[in-house]
């Protein structure tokens, strides 16, 4: 069975490498074929291809609900 995993908009997400400013967790800004992340250590926004997205993430927090 796929190990299918569901991103949304203002989650939290941890990847395997860091970023160069040290830090390994991201916010999701946009979902699609492709995803905005900004940087939580230094607020730099990357776009980055779901695949690589799914292929590298460790683990997602989801947004807490008000």
């Amino acid at each position: 069975m796929n190990n299918i995993k569901n991103f949304d908009v203002g989650d939290i997400i941890k990847m395997k490498k860091p970023h160069p400013c040290g830090s390994s967790e991201w916010e999701i800004l946009r979902v699609g074929a492709d995803f905005r992340l900004k940087c939580l250590g230094c607020g730099h926004q990357v776009m980055v291809s779901r695949k690589l997205v799914e292929k590298n993430t460790r683990e997602i927090r989801k947004k807490a609900c008000n």
